[in-house]
């Protein structure tokens, strides 16, 4: 058993040696067409104007037009800025029909835009989890499915998913935002299977938490959330509970210690441009090293270290009343 796992990961250590110093060739990007959701700010804005730099015909898409005109006067011609907004059909469509009339083959879809969300299960309702399932599962599947013929127009194409440390391993007070990261993830695994016999290349992107806006305020949203809640909820988990989970969200090392995002717009562009793209990238030493290893644990010792890490220094206030009586 030992011999074997020592072979395995010798393996492994070669084959990344060999892709470090023999790295794959990039395409040429000439005359080839990007379309990339949620291009207004973070990951999707700086993955616009690196692949307009290396040549490509960049599709924005951006959900305020307010955005519009500044980020068409930092790209160049060959790029389009567009309205889209990917919980609405409509939106989808219209972009389709813009896109079909300047080309009818797409090298790459980056299926990008994304909310955020926190608290309980018991804390948020159906609704709230369903609008992050649009955002972030539903809108990608429409916008996959709606841009697969000019995908598989030829071979070789990209969708590139955007995903999460969220999406292979859950944690308490995330359940809307991990539950539509894991639906995504299986969504990409079986795009990729099906879709093999056209070589659609399916890339998934798992970072942590990285330096931009969707990891920012979640402090006060709960709070916000708390507000809501009704009079029984409250009571069942006590002010006490919430304070020390706000505390510690506002002062999550992981938060706190986020990291630059240019790493994963340097994924994404390997995603986009490498003639081998990978499966799966994590980048980023929250992804790469500490919530992939947490995640390989068995469950019940992941659930001991996540458990210790998250509130459980002050119960909630209807645990405490039952364990005094």
């Amino acid at each position: 058993m030992c011999l074997t796992l020592f072979f395995i990961v010798s393996a492994y250590i070669l084959y990344r040696a060999y892709q470090y110093f023999f790295p794959a060739p990039n395409i040429n990007p000439t005359g080839k067409y990007v379309l990339i959701s949620g291009c207004d700010t973070g990951f999707g804005h700086g993955l616009a104007l690196e692949l307009d730099k290396q040549g490509f015909h960049v599709l924005a898409g951006i959900y305020s037009l307010n955005n519009q005109q500044k980020l068409k006067s930092l790209l160049s011609d060959r790029a389009t800025v567009f309205k889209l907004d990917i919980t609405k059909q409509e939106d989808i469509d219209d972009a389709y029909k813009l896109i079909s009339s300047k080309t009818q083959v797409l090298h790459a879809l980056v299926n990008n835009a994304g909310v955020g969300a926190c608290g309980y299960i018991d804390w948020v309702t159906v609704d709230s989890m369903r609008k992050v399932m649009d955002v972030n599962f539903y809108g990608h599947v429409s916008m996959t499915k709606t841009f697969l013929p000019l995908l598989v127009a030829k071979r070789d194409s990209r969708v590139v998913n955007i995903c999460s440390v969220a999406g292979y391993l859950a944690a308490p007070g995330m359940v809307a935002y991990c539950t539509s990261k894991y639906a995504l993830e299986a969504f990409s695994d079986c795009l990729r299977r099906e879709m093999s016999v056209w070589n659609l290349r399916v890339s998934i992107i798992e970072p942590g938490f990285m330096k931009t806006p969707i990891v920012e305020g979640h402090d006060a949203s709960l709070r916000t959330l708390w507000n809501t809640l009704s009079t029984d909820v409250q009571d069942r988990w006590g002010e006490q509970h919430l304070n020390k989970q706000v505390e510690e969200v506002a002062n999550n090392i992981f938060i706190k210690f986020a990291e630059n995002p240019k790493k994963v717009v340097n994924a994404l562009k390997h995603a986009v441009m490498n003639t081998k793209p990978q499966i799966r990238y994590r980048p980023g030493w929250q992804s790469g090293v500490l919530m992939f290893a947490l995640s390989t644990l068995p469950a019940r010792l992941a659930d001991i270290i996540i458990e210790k890490t998250n509130t459980a220094a002050v119960k909630p206030s209807g645990v405490r009343g039952q364990l005094q009586n």
